[in-house]
């Protein structure tokens, strides 16, 4: 049952952050997502024990990770994806992953190295999304280079845990893997060929009624690619991240007005409810008493931390913009290196198959939570300094 005090707590948490957010990002600009994990493990069980874990949050939270992974695709340009930016940002992911099974196997051998080298080998597209959108770097070459580097990194796990981390052998959970890669990919077929004009004209119909159809549909389209995957044994988020894709090739020959009607309906629901619930209930239930019991824990938090720099980020760089500065660079290698989701994704998949520890998978984690506290920080902040010399030099010029 869930609890009187979590029935206020979680949600007076999700109101606080962008509280904080914004109040602390007058000196220092941390993302919102920092707090709500922070939040998160105060209130939780470990420290003031004000919200507990239960089965009503649980589900919550997971829709709440569905849904992350339902704008993450959605948000993905596809020609980012083309060329060479694309096969960089691929062949990136594939040396990261092949470090970081290297890594998994020196801190764990044995299935447990898997695990370890998929977290270690993952980017936190739906973290990045928001601070790129919120600096206007989406659109810039820049924002294209992480954006194709997230979607990789989330993508290239999420097939990772799907064939490896399976009740199936790797053998035929490919098999499986290619059967619903199929599927997907003739349904973004059938949404691209398809004539999409009433549909659009009843989404802009229904905007501003009771009916939301195109909310309705989003969350049907999700619904259904989700529980595709579950069927077919394979990640849930795999389902999320294609329904994303298939929604926007759904939406390309929508009036801009309508697109971006829908796609604010679509985050308002997305960050103003389900998103900020799994990143406060991932602060809950993280297993913060796992590191006071091993005091030396807390030491290897960083060190993964600069594991996830060098295993992820700097493979990551390939991708970068043609030309890029040596300051742009190190941008973009931070933020390859931010990781989160899918490292609470998989070390729980780990941890329920008694597979990987509760510490290690606390380590890990709390190791995805520094990342996402320091690296985007600093990135952005390299990034600006660099756009501001230019901007410098360009007046001198002139």
């Amino acid at each position: 049952m869930l609890t009187d005090a979590s029935l206020v707590v979680i949600p007076l948490l999700a109101v606080l952050a962008p509280l904080l957010a914004r109040g602390i990002g007058r000196w220092l600009p941390i993302p919102i997502v920092v707090f709500e994990l922070v939040l998160g493990i105060i209130v939780g069980p470990d420290v003031l024990g004000w919200a507990q874990s239960s089965e009503f949050l649980e589900i919550l939270s997971e829709v709440g990770l569905a849904m992350l992974f339902f704008v993450a695709g959605s948000e993905i340009d596809a020609s980012s994806l083309r060329g060479r930016t694309g096969r960089r940002a691929i062949t990136g992911w594939i040396l990261s992953l092949a470090l970081g099974l290297a890594a998994g196997w020196i801190i764990a051998p044995g299935e447990a190295a898997i695990i370890i080298g998929v977290a270690l080998s993952s980017t936190a597209l739906g973290t990045l999304l928001p601070i790129l959108r919120d600096a206007g770097e989406l659109r810039t070459p820049f924002g294209k280079s992480v954006g194709a580097i997230g979607a990789v990194g989330e993508f290239g796990p999420l097939i990772a845990i799907s064939v490896f981390l399976g009740s199936r052998n790797p053998g035929a959970s490919t098999i499986v893997l290619t059967i619903f890669v199929v599927i997907a990919a003739l349904s973004a077929w059938y949404a691209s060929r398809t004539p999409q004009g009433a549909l659009h004209r009843f989404v802009s119909a229904s905007l501003h009624t009771s009916g939301q159809f195109g909310v309705r549909v989003v969350l049907l389209i999700l619904a259904a690619l989700a529980t595709l995957s579950i069927a077919l044994d394979l990640d849930m988020l795999l389902g999320a991240f294609a329904a994303g894709i298939i929604w926007r090739i759904m939406m390309r020959d929508a009036s801009k007005t309508d697109q971006e009607a829908v796609e604010s309906k679509i985050e308002a629901l997305a960050f103003g409810f389900l998103v900020p619930i799994f990143f406060i209930y991932t602060g809950v239930t993280f297993n913060l008493q796992a590191l006071l019991d091993t005091p030396i824990l807390f030491a290897f938090v960083p060190v993964v931390a600069i594991v996830l720099l060098l295993v992820r980020g700097l493979p990551s760089v390939l991708a970068a913009p043609a030309g890029s500065s040596a300051r742009d660079r190190t941008a973009v290698v931070l933020m390859g290196a931010t990781g989160l989701p899918i490292i609470v994704a998989v070390t729980a998949i780990g941890v329920d198959a008694e597979i990987l520890s509760p510490a290690v998978a606390s380590v890990l984690v709390g190791a995805g939570m520094l990342s996402v506290l320091v690296y985007p920080l600093v990135a952005m902040a390299v990034r600006h300094t660099q756009v501001d010399a230019d901007a410098v030099a360009f007046d001198e010029r002139m």
